[in-house]
């Protein structure tokens, strides 16, 4: 079930769910716009030109107001948002239809799993042939919640709990079965 704004208000004031710094208006009939903060992360150039999924890439990181984006340029980017989930929730992160009609895709995994706190690190690529200037404070996206039929037995406690900043891949302290 997609919760509504009566809903998502209810839990911010019993705090089961948080979301700072949030202004009113930021909450839409079936979700929460979310804002562009002021930090990147580019992946740097790598000697070889490969980069491994078994070791950690190196990222420029970059503080700005304002950034642009070049035409088929990729950049991490994350939100003013520190969020908090509960147990018995997931959120979509969905781009804005608006900034999606000018080429600019908000490529994230899209998904907030129960359990999980930090700003949400986005994904973001220019299919346009022109610059894209992104600017902070800027709604960017949305988070949809929905409701879990019961708490989840094992919430969410991986790599990426309690991130700040455009948070490059951690995907390297992955214990795969595959290995």
């Amino acid at each position: 079930m997609i919760l509504s704004d009566k809903t998502i208000l209810k839990m911010l004031d019993d705090k089961s769910l948080s979301i700072c710094p949030l202004d009113f208006e930021q909450i839409q009939p079936a979700s929460v716009d979310i804002r562009l903060g002021n930090t990147y992360s580019i992946i740097e150039d790598s000697p070889d030109g490969i980069l491994s999924l078994d070791s950690s890439t190196q990222y420029k990181k970059v503080e700005a107001d304002r950034f642009v984006l070049l035409p088929g340029h990729f950049v991490l980017a994350t939100t003013i948002e520190y969020i908090k989930i509960p147990d018995n929730l997931t959120a979509f992160v969905e781009g804005r239809s608006s900034i999606g009609r000018l080429g600019l895709f908000i490529q994230n995994a899209g998904w907030v799993d129960p359990g999980f706190e930090g700003e949400i690190t986005l994904e973001l690529y220019n299919a346009n042939r022109y610059a894209v200037e992104l600017q902070s404070g800027r709604r960017i996206g949305q988070l949809v919640f929905a409701q879990l039929d019961e708490n989840a037995l094992n919430p969410y406690r991986g790599k990426y709990q309690g991130q700040r900043g455009a948070t490059g891949s951690r995907i390297f302290l992955d214990d795969d079965i595959t290995r």
